[in-house]
């Protein structure tokens, strides 16, 4: 079970384990439609704020309601972000509930990094049909989601490549392998052990892109991805004005 102290740990290494990061939160940004006004975008499972940061930055007319479950997580991003002001809303949530599905104002943009692989397959679908309903036309849903291979042989290669990720890290950023030792030794990598943690459920990723086809989306598309990371989503149409005789 995800807890605050996992939270403190995960907050300590996530730039040690999370392959290309930086790349990843440049493409995510990137590919959000400017509308020429001010808008407002949802982060689904914010974590400590990086991500926001980086959108609040690019986008000086948007507000970003930053959603997760972990007062330790919330509490880091207000912190970090405090410079914002309210352009930057914390949000206390469970994503698997439905209670937040309804947010009362026009929402331009969902963005949900390594998160929505903690619900099961039937709530992941839905998940993307309720995002569909209330996203305006002309938005667009980002993911950038860890995605469950479809071989034993491409569950090996993500399992090497997030082991050499990690090392590689370590050296860079500290000289040593202390965080690459922790992360095998308490078995982080989720394709090395994916029956380690019951909190991850990872799909395929044909099957989303089905799902986000049958909720609604159009133009769906992979912008990025890395043996078991990927980045997708699509757009929901603009409605086209019927021509009258």
């Amino acid at each position: 079970m995800w807890d605050e102290d996992l939270s403190r740990t995960y907050n300590k290494i996530s730039r040690y384990i999370i392959p290309e990061r930086e790349f990843q939160y440049h493409t995510m940004v990137s590919l959000i439609p400017d509308p020429g006004q001010p808008f407002n975008l949802l982060e689904l499972c914010c974590g400590e704020g990086l991500l926001a940061g980086r959108l609040l930055e690019s986008f000086p007319g948007c507000t970003v309601y930053g959603m997760d479950g972990s007062t330790t997580m919330l509490d880091a991003a207000r912190e970090r972000l405090a410079d914002f002001g309210d352009r930057f809303q914390p949000v206390s949530f469970d994503l698997a509930s439905s209670g937040w599905r309804k947010p009362g104002f026009p929402v331009h943009a969902v963005l949900s990094s390594l998160a929505i692989h903690h619900l099961h397959e039937e709530q992941q679908a839905q998940l993307f049909i309720d995002i569909f309903q209330f996203l305006s036309p002309g938005g667009v849903l980002i993911t950038s989601d860890i995605i469950q291979p479809e071989s034993e042989q491409g569950l090996n290669y993500a399992a090497g490549v997030v082991d050499e990720t990690v090392r590689k890290r370590s050296l860079e950023l500290d000289g040593n392998l202390d965080v690459s030792e922790f992360f095998r030794r308490e078995h982080w990598n989720n394709f090395r052990y994916p029956d380690q943690d019951p909190l991850d459920k990872p799909s395929s990723l044909l099957a989303q892109l089905h799902w986000l086809k049958q909720a609604g989306f159009r133009q769906v598309d992979v912008y990025w991805m890395l043996a078991g990371y990927a980045i997708f989503g699509g757009v929901r149409p603009v409605a086209k004005v019927s021509e009258t005789s």
